[in-house]
């Protein structure tokens, strides 16, 4: 029996994918996962129970993810499943930025009481005109699952896509439309494009890196767009450049005291992900990951242990082992599984930076004795008996 907590809503569709082995809690305590939304976990200390983090979403700043990995707890989250919501309102944001909708829409509802709107909105219409986007050069920073979306669909609207990623993956360069532009450089997309929108990690080497410096390489009139992080774009650089006309319009998800308000700026209230279908599909996305690490001990979209796959155990037992990534580690484990008289019928190790991960089939099941040595072997965080 596995008993489970989430932090946040976690949508119903999601949560029906535990079966009738799986107890949803009212806390933490004696949980072997969480599930989480956008609540912040750096001042949560987890019980000794938890084994992994599920996070709803594809962004983990929200979770010390680092420290739990030092305390042997797998940190999922879920590439893509919102991918498409997050596509579309960066596209709605584009359309809102080349033509004054939402200025034409206020200029209505303040004039509502008109006799004559009807002929009135005629005359006054041109203040609100704009340009169309077909035909303009967009520039696409980090081309992962949102990006790659947004890559294709500017394409099949008649822009001219750019798309930067020195990382790209292999299934996303084959996802991407032939039509797309290779960027080698930042500087390229930075010179060329009449929109640049941001699909990037927040990172060390990512934070603020639109700023006053990338700003002076764009186009004037450039309308920057922002639905991944917002302390990616240095907003006082910004401010300025919106201010002596450099940057036409900015687009953001994000919204705080700096940018709510300020002319230029299109603000939307964090609604990247917020759509039913994105919800659902993170939520079973999450509980997926979780089952199958809970029952086979397989982890797949951590973001702090390696991706490790052995199937469904048919051996007599199974265990999972996550460790820090040191030299004689695996001879360690073996030795003492070898000394306790169990033989080994597979094993597979992967490591991903300071982190590893050791799943291990066996053909006896392991005594207390052996798990006690396991555990007491430095480097090794958690011991865990899936089978």
């Amino acid at each position: 029996m596995y008993q489970y907590h989430c932090l946040n809503p976690i949508a119903k569709t999601g949560l029906e994918i535990f079966d009738k082995n799986y107890i949803k809690s009212d806390s933490i305590e004696n949980c072997d996962a969480i599930l989480v939304r956008s609540a912040k976990m750096h001042d949560i200390k987890l019980p000794e129970s938890v084994c992994a983090i599920a996070r709803a979403g594809a962004g983990v700043n929200n979770i010390p993810v680092k420290d739990y990995a030092e305390e042997g707890v797998v940190v999922f989250n879920t590439p893509g499943a919102n991918a498409n919501g997050v596509k579309e309102l960066v596209l709605a944001g584009m359309l809102l930025a080349s033509r004054d909708i939402v200025g034409g829409i206020e200029w209505v509802k303040s004039e509502k009481d008109r006799d004559d709107i009807d002929k009135l909105a005629e005359k006054e219409k041109k203040q609100f005109a704009g340009c169309e986007i077909s035909g303009k050069k967009l520039g696409i920073i980090g081309l992962g699952a949102i990006g790659a979306m947004v890559a294709n669909a500017a394409s099949g609207l008649g822009m001219e896509v750019y798309g930067y990623d020195p990382y790209i993956s292999i299934d996303a360069a084959w996802n991407l439309s032939r039509s797309i532009r290779h960027a080698k450089t930042l500087e390229e997309i930075y010179a060329n494009c009449d929109y640049i929108t941001i699909h990037v990690p927040l990172l060390d080497s990512t934070r603020g890196m639109i700023n006053k410096e990338a700003i002076s390489q764009m186009k004037d009139g450039v309308v920057i767009l922002n639905f991944a992080r917002d302390l990616l774009v240095d907003e006082d650089a910004l401010l300025e450049a919106l201010d002596s006309k450099k940057v036409k319009k900015y687009v953001t998800d994000f919204a705080n005291h700096t940018v709510a308000g300020h002319e230029g700026i299109l603000v939307t209230p964090h609604l990247g992900a917020s759509t039913e279908e994105s919800e659902l599909n993170c939520a079973v996305m999450a509980a997926k990951e979780v089952r199958d690490f809970l029952e086979n001990g397989n982890i797949k979209n951590s973001v702090n242990y390696p991706n490790c796959d052995m199937g469904i155990c048919v051996s007599v037992g199974r265990i999972a082992i996550t460790h820090k990534n040191v030299p004689n580690m695996l001879g360690q484990l073996t030795a003492i599984l070898g000394k306790d008289g169990i033989n080994i019928a597979d094993l597979s190790n992967k490591s991903r930076g300071e982190n590893a991960y050791t799943l291990i089939d066996l053909e006896t099941a392991a005594s207390k004795e052996a798990l006690d040595e396991l555990k007491a072997i430095e480097g090794v965080r958690k011991v865990r008996v899936v089978k």
